[in-house]
C-alpha cells in the first residue's frame, strides 16, 4: 500500500526549522561581534593593562639607608649586606613542624625561635619573615640542597643596620626597628605611602627617628616578566632607588666615649654644646644599651634585662631625666635678682648658718655659716642662706618668669623627640596641678627651697645645658642642634643646620659680667678649685649637691646610712675657656654625693680633651671612676697617642664615607660580622 504523505507541510516546517536556526546563528553571530566590538574597542585599555598585569609584575626596590657620621666623618651607623632565612607562613606547613626541620639543615638557636615568634604574632601570614640571619656560605649550600623540602622557604639578601660602636652614644644615634601596626597606619594615611612599600624598617629613637626621611632615601621600582607559576622571567624596565643622605652629627664620637668612659658604671647624664652655635659636642646618658640588639627585633631575656633593670638603661638621662639643679640653680637667680632690681652685686647679707620661716629652720651647708656675704661669695662658697633670702623677697611668681627666660622648664627643641619639659613652680602652676583648694594654694614657706634648686624645681641636663651656654654666650641663646649638616646622597652637596637664636639677649652685659666673675671664682678659689687647679685655661663652674630624699628637721644627712639609690646627686655646669667660651656643659652623677668630688674632676677632663688636646693617663680614668681623684694624676696622652678600638665597619660604609670625601675606619667585613653575631 502506498503511503500518503503532506510534501507541502513538510516542506513548511522545514523551512521554518530553517529560519528560526538561520535567525539564533545570526543573533549568536551578532551578539559575539558586538561582545567583540566591546572588548576590542571599548575595554581594548583596562584589558591590555590586565593582560600586562598577569604577565608582569612591578616590584619595589627598597633604597639603601643613609649613613649617620660624627662631626669628624666617623661613621656611627651603617648597612651590610647577608643572607637570611626567611619563611612565607602562608606557604608553608605547620609552623612548629617546619622550624623543627629546618633546624636539622641550619643552626637555630632558641632566641631565633623567641624573636620568630615575635614577629608571627606581629605580620601579616603572607609576609616573608626571618627566621635566621647571616646565614654563612655553608648554611646557604645547605639549606639549597634540600629546598624542595621546604614551600614558603626561601634564602634572601638583604641589608641589615649595624652600629659599629655598640653601646657609645646609643640613646642619641637611635637605632631602627621592623614597622609595627601603628607606624604602618601613620605611613599609610601620609603623603610617603608610595615611598614606604617594600620598606620593614623604621627609625625608633634618636637621630635614626628624627632624621627618619632625610636617612629613608626614595624607593625604586622594578618591573619583571612572570611565568604563570608567578616566578620572575627577566627585568623589563627599572627606575633604581635612590639611597638615604647623608646625616653628620655634631657630636665627637672621641669625646662622647671619653665621658661615658669616665663615668664607668655610675649613672648620670652630661650635655655639652658649643655655645657660639648651639652644636651638641656631647649627649651621654649612662648606663646605654646596644641598638644592634633591636634591629631585628629584641628578644625577650634581653628585652627583660634592659626593661627590668634598676638602673633603666633604655631611660634617656640626658634628654627625658629630671632631677632638682641644687646649687647649678644659684648663678641664675642671682643674674634674676640683679635683673629685677632685687639685688645689687655689693649688697650683703649675715649668715649664721641658717634661714628661719615659719616655725622651720633652712639650714646653711656649713656649720656656724659664712659670715657677710655679698653676690661673689654667695656664689663662690655657695653660700644656701644668701638664696633662702633671695627667694623669699622674689617670691615665686618672679622666679619662675625671670629663670624662664633661660629655657627652664620650657622645650629647648633639640631634634630629637621625646624631650622632657621638667618644671619651674607658679602659683598658676599649682592651682592647674591640683584639684583639692588647700593643694592648690602656694604657701610661702614652698618658695625658700627654690632658691638653692630644691623644691618643685626639676629640670633636664640639657636644659641645665642650654641655660650655661647662655651665660657663656653673654646671654643670647641658641638652638641646640644634634645634626651638623644633610649631605645629599646624589649631588654630594651639604645642608648645614641652621644656626637659630631662640630669642633676643635676655640680660644686660653689665650684669651678666658680675655672675661670669663669679663663676670663674669658684674654679678658680671656691668649691671646685681642687679640680682646675694646675689648668693651662680659665673657666667658669658651679658645683651642685641636689637631694633626693627629704631629711626631717633637726637630723643630719649622712650618706652612709642611707639607701645607695637614695643619697644626694652630683651636680657641675662649666664653660670654658671663660674669656672665649668654646665648650659649655652640665652633668649629673646620679647618687654619688658632692658635685665638687664626682662631678667637676668629669669637666676637667672634658675640657682637658676638647681645649688642649689631651687625654687623661689609664691611671687617671680609673680614680675619676671610683671618684677618687680631681686634679688629674698622670702624664696626660696626647689623643693622637690613644689607641681607639677599631669600630666594626664594613667595607661598604668605608666605601660610602670615601665618596663624600670623609674619613673612616674600615674593618674586614669577616671581623665585622664576628663582632656583631657576638653581641
Amino acid at each position: 500500500m502506498t503511503e500518503l504523505r503532506d510534501v507541502e507541510a513538510d516542506l513548511s516546517r522545514f523551512r521554518a526549522r530553517v529560519l528560526v536556526v538561520s535567525i539564533a546563528i545570526m543573533v549568536a553571530f551578532v551578539l559575539l561581534a558586538s561582545r567583540l566590538v566591546y572588548l576590542q574597542v571599548f575595554r581594548h585599555q583596562d584589558l591590555n593593562e590586565q593582560a600586562e598585569s598577569n604577565r608582569t609584575a612591578i616590584v619595589p626596590v627598597v633604597p639603601n639607608r643613609g649613613l649617620i657620621l660624627d662631626r669628624n666623618g666617623v661613621v656611627l651607623a651603617t648597612n651590610y649586606s647577608a643572607y637570611t632565612l626567611e619563611i612565607t607562613p602562608s606557604k608553608s606547613g605547620p609552623m612548629d613542624q617546619v622550624v623543627d626541620e629546618l633546624a636539622k639543615v641550619v643552626d637555630i638557636q632558641p632566641r631565633d625561635r623567641r624573636r620568630f615568634k615575635k614577629l608571627l604574632e606581629e605580620s601579616r601570614s603572607f609576609e616573608s619573615l626571618p627566621i635566621r640571619t647571616r646565614l654563612s656560605d655553608e648554611e646557604v649550600a645547605r639549606f639549597a640542597a634540600q629546598r624542595y623540602r621546604f614551600p614558603g622557604v626561601d634564602i634572601k639578601a638583604r641589608l641589615f643596620r649595624n652600629y659599629p660602636w655598640g653601646e657609645l652614644a646609643s640613646h642619641v644615634i637611635g637605632y631602627i626597628g621592623r614597622i609595627n601596626q601603628s607606624e604602618k597606619e601613620r605611613i599609610d594615611e601620609g603623603e610617603n605611602e608610595a615611598n614606604y612599600r617594600g620598606t620593614e624598617y623604621i627609625g625608633k629613637l634618636g637621630v635614626e627617628q628624627s632624621y627618619e626621611q632625610q636617612l629613608h632615601g626614595i624607593t625604586g621600582v622594578e618591573q619583571m616578566e612572570t611565568s604563570a607559576g608567578g616566578r620572575a622571567v627577566r627585568r623589563l624596565a627599572s627606575n633604581p632607588a635612590t639611597p638615604g643622605n647623608t646625616v653628620m652629627m655634631s657630636i665627637d664620637i672621641k669625646l662622647q666615649k671619653l665621658i661615658e668612659d669616665l663615668y664607668g658604671d655610675r649613672r648620670g647624664a652630661l650635655v655639652a654644646l658649643d655655645p657660639k652655635t648651639g652644636e651638641v659636642l656631647a649627649f651621654v646618658s649612662k648606663p646605654t644599651f646596644d641598638p644592634n640588639l633591636f634591629v631585628e627585633g629584641i628578644d625577650s631575656e634581653n628585652w627583660q634585662a634592659l626593661n627590668e633593670s634598676p638602673d633603666k638603661p633604655l631611660l634617656n638621662r640626658a634628654l627625658r631625666g629630671t632631677y632638682p639643679p641644687g646649687s647649678t640653680y644659684k648663678p641664675f637667680m642671682a643674674l634674676a635678682a640683679l635683673e629685677s632690681g632685687k639685688r645689687t652685686p655689693q649688697q650683703t647679707i649675715s649668715d649664721p648658718g641658717f634661714f628661719n620661716f615659719g616655725g622651720h629652720r633652712f639650714r646653711d651647708d656649713k656649720e656656724g655659716g659664712h659670715g657677710t656675704v655679698d653676690m661673689y661669695r654667695s656664689i663662690v662658697q655657695s653660700c644656701d642662706t644668701y638664696y633662702y633670702v633671695l627667694a623669699n623677697d622674689m617670691g615665686v611668681d618672679l622666679i619662675h618668669d625671670r629663670l624662664q627666660q633661660f629655657g627652664f622648664g620650657e622645650i629647648t627643641g633639640i631634634d630629637i623627640l621625646g624631650e622632657s619639659r621638667g618644671l619651674l613652680p607658679s602659683t598658676q602652676w599649682k592651682r592647674a596641678a591640683y584639684k583639692r583648694p588647700e593643694q592648690q594654694k602656694w604657701y610661702l614657706g614652698e618658695t625658700i627651697s627654690l632658691g638653692i634648686g630644691q623644691g618643685y624645681n626639676t629640670f633636664t641636663m640639657l636644659q641645665l645645658a642650654a641655660a650655661t651656654s647662655t651665660l657663656a654666650n653673654y646671654g643670647v641663646k641658641m638652638k641646640p642642634h644634634l645634626v651638623r649638616q644633610v649631605v645629599d646622597i646624589v649631588t654630594r652637596e651639604p645642608t648645614a643646620a641652621v644656626q637659630e637664636t631662640v630669642g633676643e639677649r635676655i640680660a644686660s652685659p653689665a650684669n651678666i659680667a658680675v655672675i661670669r666673675n663669679a663663676l670663674v671664682g669658684v674654679n678658680l678659689e671656691g668649691t671646685s678649685a681642687s679640680s682646675f687647679k694646675g689648668a693651662s685655661f680659665t673657666s667658669g663652674g658651679k658645683t651642685g649637691t641636689a637631694q633626693v630624699i627629704q631629711i626631717k628637721q633637726g637630723e643630719k644627712y649622712d650618706a652612709s646610712r642611707v639607701d645607695e639609690r637614695h643619697r644626694d646627686h652630683a651636680l657641675f655646669m662649666a664653660y670654658a675657656p671663660a674669656e672665649n667660651p668654646k665648650i659649655a656643659l652640665a652633668m649629673i652623677v646620679e647618687n654619688a654625693g658632692f658635685g665638687a668630688a664626682h662631678a667637676a674632676p668629669i669637666a676637667r677632663r672634658v675640657f682637658d680633651y676638647w681645649l688642649m688636646n689631651q687625654y687623661p693617663s689609664e691611671e687617671d680614668m680609673a680614680a675619676v671612676r671610683k671618684g677618687q681623684a680631681t686634679t688629674p694624676i698622670g702624664k696626660p696622652r696626647a689623643v693622637a697617642d690613644v689607641p681607639w678600638p677599631q669600630p666594626g665597619l664594613t667595607q661598604a660604609a668605608a666605601s660610602a664615607a670615601a665618596a663624600l670625601g670623609l674619613p673612616a675606619r674600615p674593618a674586614s667585613a669577616a671581623s665585622a660580622s664576628s663582632r656583631t653575631a657576638a653581641r
